[in-house]
């Protein structure tokens, strides 16, 4: 049986993903998408899509369930061929191609890869508090998935990134009251962020951290917070719900198991000025790639994007002219 053979395969569907599909297809090359979830989108999808996204160009605030409907648009413009709720197990080289083996169906080859995974598979950071786990569901979040949810309760959010400074200006719009808990003075947040909570009426524990949780009878929860240079010191906050925003921890077993295993840094792949990695014919944009400078962006991610598709090309047909102006395009 005769192996599909697509020009360029892109492994992971999320927002650099879907936009490197989509730039691939604009060029005209046979594209495959592959993205393990069910939905398209990634972190976004699955653990934003009430955030508002302010740092990609041409949107001054974009919810994220929006942006990726806006994407998914964009990607259906040409034809790639989409494959969800499939995992790449293995990648192989195979002479001038490269076998695509995946848990669904039968393997394919690709001229290229581009591989969009970011630091991989993803999982909340958890809270290490003596029986949260059990109040997981009840009372005790890591997703935010529609802000509504928590309409006219009282909810504490416990971090001090960029994604808690954030949702905690985002609720307290419909919140009756917002809490934000953050072990040290200073959030590490983009400044507008910053400037944009203090400006509201989110109450602001710092430098503290939760020592205790219990559940009361009136089903709200008592959360004990302790200053963090003086532990003995102590005050009582009672809430409906608490939101743990720690971050996610990342993984990538999976790439790990590939035939191919191109050179990384840390938890990703090293790449050149082309997007390359260290196997001719790889590419790595996004959260994947690593170069000296590089900032986790999606605007970043967006820009690597054309970058590697065309040096893509380059790889299969050296001969084929360089890219013309979108706007010149007929759709």
């Amino acid at each position: 049986m005769t192996q599909e053979v697509y020009d360029i395969a892109i492994i992971g569907g999320g927002p650099v993903g879907m936009f490197t599909a989509f730039y691939a297809s604009l060029r005209q090359t046979k594209t495959v998408l592959v993205e393990s979830l069910a939905t398209l989108g990634g972190q976004v999808s699955a653990l934003y899509p009430e955030k508002t996204i302010l740092d990609v160009a041409g949107f001054s605030g974009i919810k994220g369930a929006a942006f990726i409907t806006e994407l998914d648009k964009q990607l259906h413009l040409f034809p790639v061929d989409i494959k969800t709720e499939t995992t790449v197990v293995n990648v192989e080289q195979s002479g001038e191609l490269f076998t695509v083996t995946t848990d669904i169906g039968e393997p394919f080859q690709a001229k290229t890869v581009i591989i969009t995974t970011g630091k991989g598979a993803f999982e909340p950071r958890k809270m290490q508090v003596d029986g949260v786990d059990e109040l997981v569901g009840q009372g005790v979040h890591y997703f935010v998935t529609n802000k509504q949810d928590f309409a006219n309760r009282h909810v504490a959010i416990a971090g001090g990134g960029d994604s808690a400074v954030d949702m905690a200006t985002m609720l307290n719009d419909v919140t009756h009251a917002t809490t934000i808990i953050h072990r040290r003075d200073n959030f590490r947040a983009m400044e507008q962020s910053v400037n944009a909570l203090n400006q509201s009426t989110v109450i602001q524990e710092t430098p503290k951290k939760i020592s205790h949780i219990e559940k009361q009878s009136n089903g709200q929860l008592k959360i004990t917070l302790a200053q963090v240079k003086a532990d003995t010191i102590t005050n009582d906050i009672q809430v409906d719900d608490l939101i743990v925003n720690y971050g996610f921890i990342s993984e990538s077993k999976t790439i790990q198991g590939w035939a191919i295993q191109p050179e990384i840094s840390g938890q990703v792949f090293k790449v050149d000025q082309e997007m390359q990695t260290s196997i001719p014919g790889v590419f790595a944009v996004g959260d994947a790639s690593h170069y000296i400078g590089k900032a986790d962006l999606i605007a970043i991610g967006f820009g690597e994007a054309p970058h590697a598709v065309n040096a893509a090309i380059r790889t299969f047909d050296p001969h084929r002219g360089g890219p013309g102006h979108s706007s010149s395009m007929v759709l």
